[in-house]
């Protein structure tokens, strides 16, 4: 069985070094990964859209449904609608969900 020590790696993303710990190359060689980590725990972090769950982009917008002004939980994209969550959640029940084939 190998011994782990310590390693500094460079954050692909912010160019900070970063430890991988004995701890988590023990638990990579358990998980079969085959990579190491390329990034520091903030910038992988960042890039999962976390950091505590809740911290996910919101954006301000307007229904295309009944007008009204939302808070949406993504950066809407130009030309698709935006519904606020009870016209979202009206036609989600009514079956017209943008998107989805009629079969």
């Amino acid at each position: 069985m190998a011994e782990f020590q310590d390693r500094v790696l460079k954050c692909v993303d912010c160019g900070a070094d970063f430890v991988f710990t004995a701890g988590e190359q023990h638990f990579f060689q358990d998980k079969n990964f085959k990579n190491e980590p390329k990034r520091c725990k903030t910038c992988k972090t960042k890039r999962q859209g976390g950091g505590g769950g809740f911290a996910k982009t919101e954006t301000m917008t307007t229904c295309s449904q009944c007008g009204r002004e939302t808070t949406v939980p993504f950066k809407p994209t130009q030309g698709r609608p935006v519904y606020c969550r009870e016209c979202f959640l009206s036609r989600k029940a009514a079956g017209l969900s943008t998107g989805a084939a009629a079969g």
